[in-house]
């Protein structure tokens, strides 16, 4: 059997000319742990957590 044909994959192709012209994407932020963050919703005080 012989190899099979690569296929052209046009957005690989148009990604690779985009990094061309306008260079590597820049890092993307962390986003922190769900332990860290501050809540959505605060609790009125006197309410307890259960």
């Amino acid at each position: 059997m012989a190899p099979r044909k690569k296929k052209l994959d046009r957005g690989k192709l148009v990604r690779e000319i985009a990094r061309e012209r306008i260079g590597a994407v820049p890092a993307a932020r962390p986003i922190e742990p769900g332990k860290k963050r501050r809540p959505k919703h605060i609790k009125p005080p006197g309410e307890d957590e259960t």
